[in-house]
Formats: C-alpha cells, structure tokens, sequence
C-alpha cells in the first residue's frame, strides 16, 4: 500500500498533535495507520461495487450474472461454470461465458443474418480469427444473363495462378460442384451446396521474434551456395505467418490481410508492401541494424533448393520456408530479421508478456547485442555480466540478469557455483526471446550449462537457487549439481535434441536437455519445452530428488526413448518423486514413484518402483505401464468391461491420441488432432483437453461457437465450422 494512503488520516491532524506525537515514538501514527487500512479497503470495495455495474469494467466472478440480466444462454455441451473463487474457476467461466459476448449479446441480435455477424461472434465466443464463407456463391450454375453476378465463382483459368493458389482453403474464388453432404454433419464435412455456410478459424496466434540474428548456412558445395540464411536462428524452416490488421468496419468481412494465415509466396510476390516493412509481418536488415532494407530490394522466390540467385542488391526471400538469399558476389555480412510465426500457446520461450519478478532490492544486470558502444548500463555478453556479478556477489546475493533483445548468444558460460543464501535468475526481458548456443567444443558433455551448489562445513545457511525464465537454450544440455534449494525453469525451451535441421528433425535426438547429478534441488518446471530429463542421484544417502511439471512438454524426440530416466549402468528408474499436471509426455517415463499425474498426456510407457504411493487421475497412459492407483484414465475407461482381447486392441487404438505434429520447431508442435477421439480431447477432470493446451478449453470454445452458428443462423440454413489451421 502505497505511503501517503497509509498515513492519510494521520495528514489531517493538526501539526501541533504530529509534533507532540512525534516525541512520544509516533504511536497515534501506528493507531491511525491500522485504522487507515480498513478504510482504503471499504473505500475500494465501494469504488468497486460501482464499476461491477458494467461488463467492460466488472471483475471476472461478475460476468455469469450480467450474462443472466442480459437474457445470455450458457451452452452446456461445453460443460457447467466452475466455481468464482478459484483461479481455476474463473479461467474455465471466462471460455464458457465470455466477456465479449456478454457485452455484445443484443447488438448480435439485432444483426442476426448476417455475414460479418457469424465472424464477430465468433471472436467474441472464442478469441480465435476467423472467416465466413457462403458456399452457396461458389457454386458452378449457369446464370441468368439478365442477372449476372460477377463476384460469383469462375470457372477455372489456368492462367490465374494467384486463384489456383488458394484453392480450397478460406479465400477460394474457384466455382466447385455441388456437395450434398451437410457441412454441420458429425461423420463427413461436406462444403458445397445452396444452404451452407462455413466458419473458417485460426487457432493458432501469431508470435513475433523482433530483431534477431538470421542463421547463416555455412556449409557449402558450391560457390553459389554463399548468401543463404534462415529466418530462424535453430536453422529449421518456419512458415511466415501474417501479422493481421483491424477490419475497417464492422460490416468488412475478414480477407488475407486479417487473420493469422501463412503467408503464400504469390501473394509475397503480388503485394510486398502489405507484408514488408515497419510495423508490418517481415522486415530485414543486411549489416546496419539502422536502416532496413528497402522494400524495392525484397524480391519473393521458391527457395526449396537454393536454386534461385538474386542480383546486385536485391534480397531473395521464401515466406513459407522462412529462408533468406542474397547476391553471390555479396561479401558475407550479418542478416536480422523481424517476422511472426504460428503457435498454440504461450509455451516455451516467446516475446509474450509475463509476470517477472520486479528488481527490487536485487542487483540487475542488463545484457543487450544491440546496445549503444559504451553504454555502460549494459553488458555485451552474459559471461560479463556474470563477471560482474561475481565481483559483487559479496554485497548482492540476490541478483538478476536480465537479456534485453532476442539475439543469438555463442558462448560458453563457466561453471555458476553458488553459494549459501544466494539467489541468481537468467532471465529475458518481456518483449525478447534471447537464444542461448552453447559451444559444441568437445565430445564430452562439459560443454554445457553447469549450475552447482557449494557449501563450506562451516556454513548452515540457506541453500542457494536458480532460475531460468523466458530464454531458448540449445547446443548442450542444462546441468544441475550439489546443494540447491531450488531450481525454476520457466517460459523457457530447452531444445529437444539439442539442435535441429531444416525438417525440424533433431540432430541429437537421445541426448538429454537437462542433467540432474547428486543435487538437493527442487526442479520445478512450468509452461516450458524441454527435452529429455537424465537424473544421476545417490539412493543410498539421499531423498528422492523432488520434479514438479506444470504446463510443459516433455519431449524425449520419440516415444522409444526415455523422457525422464537415469544413467549409469544397473539402475532401472531414476530416484525421482515427480508431480506432472497438465504436460504432454513424448518418451517413456522411468521413476521411483509419481506422486501425482493429473491432466497429461504420457504417450510412452510409464515405470514406477513404488506404485503403492500417489494417484494418476485423468491421464492418458499405455495400458502396459506400471503406474500407482489410476482413476478415470484412458484407455482404462474404453476397455472396461471388454473381453474380446481383439476389440480391446482396437479400443485401445481408437483412444490412442494423436497429433498434428510432434517435431518441435512446427506450428502444431503437440496439438491435438482433428481426429482425435473425444475420450482424449475432452478427456480432463473438467472437461478440457489433455496435455499441455489443457488451459486453452478449445471443446468449450468449439461447442460454444457451435451453438451460437446455430442460434444466429438464418433459417434454412447450415453453419459449420472448419479448421484452418
């Protein structure tokens, strides 16, 4: 509470009593201040029991009632509201009755029928963009040629490249024939016929990466091969996205330019300054990050196989591959890039905003590739400011190192060896996504992060702490030893396989992300990628070492492989007491005990050594795993009271899920698929999805969006909603 709120009451009194209340230690202050506070809070409750009066300002437990004076339907195929005075109440209540919607509910009827309305609705019912489409105009009939309609579906010219480009997808203009089947139907999506209207939605939000170094290729076979960048720093290919504008009105309805769609080479091509400059999807700079590249310069190509070789000071790029070239005869030079990408959900590192820790009474050191030579504020290199903090560890044990741009860091950081009672966090700006390459210098795994504790016999102070927040770490893998008391990843990406090719394939796909030897740390790790975790712990003089998961993906790179296992020879589980809740596991998880699994997805096999102790609720895990007590898991349930051992193969493989991809460095890294069995997709203790995008209450959404098509749906007609992506 801020200081003169405080001593608000005690202001008011003359100065003749302050004064006399001054001599005697201030105890009237000490009175005055208690009643102060009870005070502020009655004056805020009033403050906010006016603005609960309005949806734009209420708080969230206020929604559910405004919704019922407004004559709002809640949907209950998405399921029941949950309870308001938990966090995870609230975040379930606010997909099921949505503010906006809410807020929109009599404008929305009033506008029943039309086009726009259905994408207005849509992203008031579930945040996602969309765009509606009459299949009804692209049809191929023979008009009237007293009536012509000329925005209606053309035969196809095999001239209009750019019309052939988005064929079948959300901005066909090409006339189909008529599909009888109906596009709201549960068993085949049909498109094409006179009463159908589909929804085409975006799922995936666009993520920026703002003025990072572009990844020069440097292997080379040829002399044309010079000049070849990649638009991601971990060398793979990305998909450009399109950074989406307003819709000037209300009544536009949404084209290529307002949604998050990829971005097409054509329309690269055709439209350059739609997609290229400040402020826009794409811009470059060629070694001056002060003056980008013109966009007379950009010059969209197919860069498939490098083929094609831009001249004098043009710049070649691929947005679907996210590759960059430039002239041959170029003298090599540095490239960076601004650009947006396609993902879930604010998982692993990203330039997202989240809650960090504030710098008060902390040493902060700040680090920054782009500062301004000789700023003395900032530090060019993390080792530096590690230097730094080492010459003051004495007076500031508690210190935060902060990255301030989303650069590449080619370096390798010495051993951090902590002492009692301190404290260090690594972390990212909010606005940045750093990326941390560690030297691949020798065979050995030494050349990797090495965070230890270290404490002298004499020494009985608290254990030290490590935290990593919001950074990308590949190279080498992370490793954790000796006296810690606790050790926090979180918003970070520790590459599975260290490393990955332009398939997004990995290139070490058995080593491991994170070490953990002989440590007295608590691991906890939340909203992050991560790869495979080895655990080397001394079971004999030693507790097990406690893992706790929330939000992540534990990625071993296949399901044959361990995901949390142990090394050494002779040991079959790792001495680990772990707690995972709402994770996607790829690989097999080897442990002492699980204490709780709640809300994951584990699509390898699960060994424990002490299945007497903790619960699996609500998981998916292989029916030939050894795990503690199991209460409403699949394929448990689907194979319940089934004797034919052939149709409990086939249950089994029906409820197995599945992914659109489970490569990391693709934009539907671990979502769930379409085809999905619903035992899985809304298979969580409250009705969400499993895995790690259990938070994103996409069934809710779907059912929610599903009936809302059908409440403000003209009549006669048929709504149905498709993925695009």
């Amino acid at each position: 509470m801020k200081e003169e709120r405080i001593d608000r009451l005690y202001d008011l009194l003359p100065g003749v009593y302050r004064k006399r209340d001054a001599e005697l230690g201030q105890p009237l202050r000490a009175l005055l201040r208690v009643i102060a506070e009870q005070v502020n809070v009655v004056e805020d409750d009033i403050a906010q029991l006016y603005e609960n009066w309005f949806i734009e300002t209420c708080e969230d437990w206020v929604v559910p009632y405004i919704a019922d004076l407004v004559g709002y339907r809640a949907v209950h195929e998405a399921g029941e509201a949950g309870s308001p005075a938990t966090p995870e109440g609230l975040a379930r209540n606010r997909i099921l009755i949505p503010r906006r919607e809410v807020a929109n509910v009599i404008r929305s009827r009033r506008r029943k029928g039309t086009l726009a309305l259905l994408e207005l609705l849509a992203m008031d019912v579930t945040g996602w963009s969309t765009r509606a489409v009459e299949f009804y105009q692209l049809l191929g009939v023979a008009q009237n040629i007293n009536h012509l309609h000329l925005a209606r579906g053309c035969s196809v010219d095999l001239r209009a490249g750019d019309a052939l480009d988005r064929l079948d997808g959300p901005f066909d203009e090409i006339a189909h024939t008529v599909d009888v089947r109906r596009i709201n139907s549960h068993r085949t999506q049909g498109r094409h016929n006179i009463p159908d209207v589909g929804l085409f939605v975006w799922r995936l939000k666009e993520y920026s990466i703002t003025k990072a170094p572009a990844y020069y290729l440097e292997r080379r076979r040829r002399n044309r091969d010079r000049n070849r960048y990649t638009f991601s720093v971990l060398t793979n290919d990305t998909q450009l996205v399109t950074l989406p504008i307003r819709e000037p009105e209300p009544t536009h309805v949404a084209d290529e330019m307002n949604v998050p769609a990829p971005i097409r080479r054509r329309a690269f091509d055709e439209r350059t300054a739609d997609y290229y400059g400040a402020g826009k999807s794409i811009l470059i700079w060629v070694g001056d990050l002060d003056h980008p590249v013109p966009v007379k310069n950009i010059v969209a190509a197919d860069l498939t196989d490098w083929v094609y070789s831009p001249q004098g000071d043009q710049v070649a790029v691929d947005p679907r591959l996210g590759r960059i070239a430039l002239a041959s005869d170029r003298d090599e030079t540095d490239v960076w890039v601004s650009y947006y990408y396609a993902f879930s959900a604010d998982v692993g590192a990203g330039e997202y905003e989240r809650p960090l820790r504030p710098p008060f009474n902390r040493k902060l050191y700040r680090v920054s590739q782009q500062r301004k030579a000789g700023d003395p504020d900032y530090f060019e290199s993390i080792g530096e400011a590690i230097d730094a903090w080492l010459r003051d560890r004495a007076s500031h044990a508690d210190a935060i190192i902060e990255i301030d741009d989303s650069g590449s860091y080619s370096e390798r950081i010495k051993e951090l060896k902590l002492k009692s009672g301190e404290r260090l966090e690594i972390r990212a700006r909010n606005g940045s996504r750093p990326v941390i390459q560690m030297f691949d210098l020798r065979a050995s795994r030494g050349d990797g992060m090495v965070v230890s504790g270290i404490k002298d016999e004499n020494d009985s102070g608290r254990a030290p702490q490590f935290i990593l927040d919001g950074l990308v770490i590949a190279g080498r893998a992370l490793r954790i030893r000796g006296r810690l008391s606790r050790v926090m990843i979180r918003n970070c990406t520790l590459v599975p396989g260290w490393s990955l090719g332009h398939d997004c394939e990995p290139e070490n796909e058995v080593e491991p992300s994170l070490e953990l030897f002989n440590t007295t740390a608590q691991v906890n790790i939340e909203h992050s990628i991560v790869g495979s975790i080895l655990v080397d712990q001394n079971e004999v003089t030693s507790d097990p070492l406690r893992l706790n998961i929330f939000d992540s993906v534990l990625d071993a790179t296949g399901v044959d492989y361990e995901a949390l296992g142990v090394s050494g020879p002779g040991r079959a589980t790792a001495h680990v007491l772990l707690r995972i809740v709402r994770t996607t596991v790829v690989g097999q998880i080897n442990t002492h005990a699980i204490e709780l699994a709640e809300n994951s997805i584990f699509m390898g096999r699960v060994k424990v050594a002490r299945s007497q102790l903790g619960c699996v609720r609500f998981c998916y895990v292989p029916s030939d795993s050894r795990t503690p007590r199991r209460y409403n898991c699949q394929p448990d349930g689907v194979i319940a009271g089934v004797n034919d051992s052939y149709q409990k193969v086939l249950a089994e493989m029906r409820v197995r899920p599945r992914f659109n991809s489970l490569r990391y460095g693709m934009a539907t890294y671990c979502q769930l698929s379409n085809s999905c069995a619903e035992e899985i997709k809304r298979g969580a203790d409250d009705e969400s999805e499993m895995g790690v995008f259990h938070d994103l209450f996409q069934p809710q959404r779907t059912a929610n969006l599903r009936t809302r098509l059908d409440e403000f749906t003209p009549a006669g007609s048929n709504a149905g909603i498709i993925i695009a992506n």
